[in-house]
C-alpha cells in the first residue's frame, strides 16, 4: 500500500513538472510599471527567447513555468528599457576620446583642460567640446589669441556644448583655409577689427571639421563600445542617434551582427547628397538592433549661440534674427524627396521661424491620412499660432533638460512674451497627444533620470527656481515615463516590439534602486540603475 502511494506521488510530481513550460528567466517580486495601454503595474513576468512571454503575479507564473534563472527584485521598481529619443551616441563615444570641456566655469579653465589633455595625449590636432560661455562670468564668445600663443603650430578646434559654435586657433583656421574673405552662408565667421576671432557658427564649422584627421577604425569601435557602456549604466536600451553617415551606420551594423555591440540604435541618416542618394532609393534597414528609416535635417542653429532662426530679432542683439542653415527652397525640395520615399524626416528646429517653416512644410506634404510620424527635433520656440500643426503624424521630440539649462538666459534671448511659447512640453503634448523625450547627449548629460526630473519639476539640481520654471509646462510622471518608453518607440515605428513590458515584446527592462514614480522629487536625480537587461540578457 505504501509503495503504491509513493508511486502515485512521484507520478503526480512528474506530470506536474511536465506540465510546466520552461522559460529562460522569471522576474519576481517587483513593482513592474508595464507602460501598457492602462499603465498597469504587475509583480512578475516571464522571459523566453529574448521576449516577454507573460506578465502576472509571482504565484501564478511560478506554477506555470520552470526557469533557468530567477530574479527576486525585492520590491524594487522595474521599468521598460529606456529609450533616448534624441541623442548623439557615436558623438558621445568620440567625445570620450577627446578633451571634455563640459562644466567649465571660465575660458581660463578651458585653456587649462586643453593644456593638460595635450600633455597627456600629445595629439597632432586637438579637438574638444563642451564649453558654454553662458556659464562664465564673462558671457561672451572667447577669442583665439591665447590658443594661438600656447599652440602656435598645433591646430585646436573646440566646439560649444550645443554643437553650433566652434573656436579654432589660427593653426586650425589655416588648415581649413579660412580667411576674412571666406563666405559664411548659413552661419557666421566672426571678424572683429578686420581680424578673425576664431569663432565659427553653424555651417562654416564644417570647414574646420573637415580638416580634422579621420579617426582610425579602432578608435571608432572604441568610441561605440565606450558609449554603449555609459548608456547601459543609465538603463538606456535604445538610443536614437540624430545624424550618422553611411560609414558609421555600417560599422554599427557589423558590430551588432558580430555580437560586439548590443545596444539598439535608431539611426537617423545625416542629410548629405551621398547619404540621400544611397538610402532613399532602397528599402529601409531593420534588424532587432538597428533601424535605419529616417533622415536628420538641420533647419537652424541653437538659441545659446544665437543661431536659432527667429521671426523677430533677438531681444539681446539688435537686428539679429539667427539663420536658416539651408534655403527654404532647398528644405522643401529635400522634404518632398523624403516624402516620396518610405523614410521619416526628423528636422532640428529651435527658433519660431524655423519651426514655422518645418511645420508648414510637413503639413503640406503629409496631409491627415498618412502614417508617416515625421518629427520636429527640439520643437523649442513655437509661435502660439503654430502649435496646431502638431499631431501623431507631426511629433514633437524634445529634451527636458534643455529647458532647465537654458532657463537662466532664455528670457534675455527671447523676451518675456515670446518665452511663453518656449519649452512648452505640456502644450505640445496636449496638441499632439504624444511627446518623445530625449537628452541630446553629449550636449546634456546622459542620465535619463535628469530628463525625468527636469520634465516633472522644471528645476535645476539646486531646486531653482522655486515652484519650477514655467511650471504649467511640466509633465506628469506617468506621461514622462511614456515619453521615455512607449511614445519614443511609437515615434520610431517600434511600438509593437518595445516601449512596454508586454507579451511578445523584447525583454528590455531596468531595475532601479528607487521608485521614480513615487519618491519625493528631490530623490529622482539620485536614482541609480541596479541592472539593465536587453533581450532578457543582463548587460549592466
Amino acid at each position: 500500500m505504501q509503495k503504491t502511494i509513493l508511486l502515485i506521488f512521484f507520478g503526480l510530481l512528474i506530470v506536474s513538472c511536465q506540465e510546466q513550460e520552461e522559460v529562460d528567466l522569471l522576474v519576481l517580486n517587483g513593482k513592474v510599471y508595464t507602460v501598457d495601454e492602462d499603465f498597469s503595474t504587475a509583480e512578475a513576468f516571464a522571459v523566453r527567447d529574448g521576449k516577454i512571454l507573460e506578465v502576472g503575479t509571482g504565484e501564478e507564473l511560478q506554477k506555470k513555468y520552470r526557469s533557468k534563472e530567477t530574479i527576486d527584485a525585492e520590491g524594487k521598481a522595474i521599468v521598460p528599457g529606456l529609450i533616448d529619443a534624441h541623442a548623439h551616441f557615436y558623438g558621445l563615444g568620440m567625445q570620450m576620446q577627446r578633451v571634455d570641456l563640459t562644466g567649465t566655469k571660465s575660458f581660463s579653465e578651458v585653456v587649462q583642460k586643453i593644456t593638460e589633455f595635450q600633455k597627456e595625449k600629445n595629439t597632432d590636432f586637438i579637438v574638444g567640446r563642451g564649453w558654454d560661455q553662458n556659464d562664465w562670468d564673462v558671457k561672451e564668445f572667447p577669442v583665439k589669441d591665447t590658443l594661438d600663443l600656447l599652440f602656435p603650430d598645433t591646430p585646436v578646434a573646440i566646439t560649444r556644448i550645443d554643437g553650433h559654435a566652434l573656436l579654432a586657433n589660427q593653426a586650425a583656421l589655416d588648415a581649413a583655409g579660412i580667411t576674412t574673405e571666406t563666405p559664411a552662408e548659413g552661419g557666421e565667421i566672426e571678424v572683429k577689427d578686420g581680424k578673425l576671432t576664431g569663432i565659427l557658427v553653424d555651417n562654416p564649422m564644417a570647414l574646420v571639421e573637415n580638416a580634422i584627421p579621420s579617426a582610425s577604425k579602432e578608435a571608432e569601435i572604441r568610441a561605440l563600445l565606450d558609449a554603449q557602456k555609459e548608456a547601459f549604466s543609465y538603463g538606456l536600451t535604445t538610443v536614437n542617434d540624430a545624424g550618422l553617415d553611411r560609414k558609421t551606420i555600417e560599422l554599427i551594423d557589423s558590430l551588432q551582427q558580430s555580437g560586439a555591440l548590443d545596444i539598439r540604435i535608431y539611426a537617423m541618416i545625416s542629410n548629405t547628397p551621398a547619404n540621400l542618394d544611397y538610402y532613399l532609393g532602397r528599402k529601409f534597414i531593420k534588424t532587432h538592433k538597428l533601424n535605419v528609416r529616417s533622415v536628420k535635417f538641420y533647419a537652424d542653429g541653437a538659441l545659446g549661440s544665437r543661431g536659432a532662426a527667429l521671426k523677430q530679432p533677438y531681444s539681446d542683439k539688435h537686428d539679429h534674427y539667427g539663420a536658416l542653415l539651408s534655403s527654404v527652397e532647398d528644405f522643401k525640395k529635400i522634404a518632398a524627396r523624403i516624402a516620396a520615399s518610405e523614410y521619416q524626416m526628423n528636422t532640428h528646429a529651435i527658433g519660431d521661424s524655423a519651426n514655422y517653416i518645418v511645420l508648414k512644410t510637413y503639413d503640406s506634404l503629409l496631409g491627415d491620412s498618412e502614417d508617416r510620424r515625421w518629427k520636429v527635433e527640439h520643437s523649442q520656440v513655437i509661435d502660439p499660432e503654430d502649435f496646431h500643426y502638431f499631431s501623431k503624424n507631426i511629433i514633437p521630440s524634445v529634451q527636458p533638460t534643455h529647458a532647465t539649462s537654458d532657463m537662466y538666459w532664455a528670457k534675455d534671448r527671447l523676451g518675456e512674451e515670446r518665452e511663453k511659447g518656449a519649452y512648452a512640453y505640456h502644450q505640445l503634448l496636449d496638441q499632439a497627444g504624444i511627446i518623445a523625450l530625449g537628452t541630446d547627449f553629449p550636449v546634456e548629460k546622459v542620465s535619463p533620470f535628469l530628463t525625468f526630473y527636469a520634465a516633472v519639476t522644471r528645476k535645476d539640481l539646486d531646486d531653482y527656481p522655486e515652484g519650477g520654471y514655467m511650471i504649467e509646462q511640466a509633465l506628469s510622471r506617468e506621461n514622462t515615463l511614456k515619453g521615455m518608453t512607449i511614445w519614443a518607440a511609437f515615434s520610431n515605428f517600434e511600438e509593437d516590439e518595445k516601449g512596454s513590458i508586454e507579451p511578445g515584446k523584447f525583454a528590455d527592462f531596468v531595475i532601479l534602486d528607487r521608485n521614480i514614480m513615487e519618491v519625493p522629487e528631490n530623490e529622482i536625480p539620485k536614482t541609480k540603475v541596479e541592472a539593465t537587461y536587453l533581450g532578457g540578457k543582463k548587460v549592466y
